[in-house]
């Protein structure tokens, strides 16, 4: 996988290359009209004798040119960005099927109609246009899936809109695109597209509760989870409500990656993140217990069963 505008995954994306294209192509003909006069003036009107140059008070084709053709190539960018943003910015006449918040340094996805919330790894159906709505909870952030879509601010007190597609199933990564602070490099989410009916079932199995723990240092893990202060912070549905201070836990086991992209989801890192934080990812929120060898083992054993 791999962040790249030049290998768009949805029309949006496709239709946005195309511009730069001609964007890219305009400026090579200016580049080569430029330089070709130059190469051409250096030659013809190179000195050859030291007797003084006839002076020209005016050309009124050369000035009819130079105005014209530069009011022609602007407007010919103008016509295409307006044909390209009709096309990737539809206009907004229903409620978004996703809403993404931007926290320092991770991402919160809701899914309103199915009351589903996960964080950092966004799900979307394929061969659909999906309406996001992008918010921040604290400074402005930039969410932006290049092969998707394009970019879009996310500006604390107001919602903006975009929209994004994927023709295929497969995973687009995605970034912060506006420095945010000191983790900025690492708040970064991956997009997964999957077929109509794997969607479905995996947006159910995020709209239910968390799993039960069977085993016994799990279920030490979750009484631990709730007498500690992870429980301020973090919402377990079915365990504790809580407001997104930090990334939702639900069904954490479910995701490929932890810390923003930072590290696998694995458990071992899983108890390497819980041990130290600020050691994986410097400047992080996610504070250091200090946690004991048991806290450590009882409470890695519960996150990693929650799928």
């Amino acid at each position: 996988m791999h962040i790249s505008v030049f290998d768009p995954a949805s029309p949006q994306a496709a239709n946005l290359l195309w511009l730069w294209k001609a964007c890219m192509w305009v400026c090579v003909f200016i580049f080569a009209v430029v330089t070709a006069s130059i190469a051409y003036m250096l030659v013809r009107y190179r000195q050859r004798d030291s007797n003084e140059p006839a002076q020209t008070g005016g050309n009124k084709k050369l000035e009819v040119a130079w105005t014209a053709i530069p009011i022609v190539l602007v407007t010919l960018l103008f016509v295409l960005s307006v044909v390209v943003a009709r096309a990737v910015d539809r206009p907004v006449r229903r409620e978004p099927d996703i809403v993404v918040t931007g926290h320092q340094w991770w991402w919160q996805v809701d899914y309103p109609a199915a009351g589903a919330t996960t964080a950092n790894e966004i799900h979307i159906p394929t061969g659909q246009d999906v309406l996001i709505a992008v918010e921040s909870a604290d400074v402005i952030h930039d969410f932006w899936v290049p092969r998707l879509g394009r970019k879009i601010d996310a500006i604390p007190g107001q919602r903006n809109f975009v929209w994004i597609s994927a023709k295929q199933p497969g995973e687009y990564l995605g970034a912060c695109a506006e420095f945010c602070g000191a983790q900025h490099a690492w708040m970064r989410f991956r997009v997964e597209a999957q077929n109509s009916a794997a969607y479905e079932s995996w947006l159910a199995a995020q709209a239910g509760p968390a799993a039960e723990p069977s085993a016994v240092d799990a279920t030490n893990g979750k009484q631990r989870f709730r007498q500690l202060t992870c429980a301020n912070c973090h919402n377990i549905n079915g365990v504790n409500p809580q407001k997104q201070y930090a990334p939702d836990l639900t069904h954490i086991a479910g995701r490929k990656m932890l810390a923003g992209e930072l590290i696998q989801n694995t458990p071992e890192n899983l108890r390497r993140w819980l041990r130290e934080p600020n050691l994986i990812k410097p400047g992080s929120y996610m504070p250091n217990f200090h946690l004991d060898d048991k806290d450590l083992t009882d409470l890695t054993a519960y996150l990693a069963a929650l799928k």
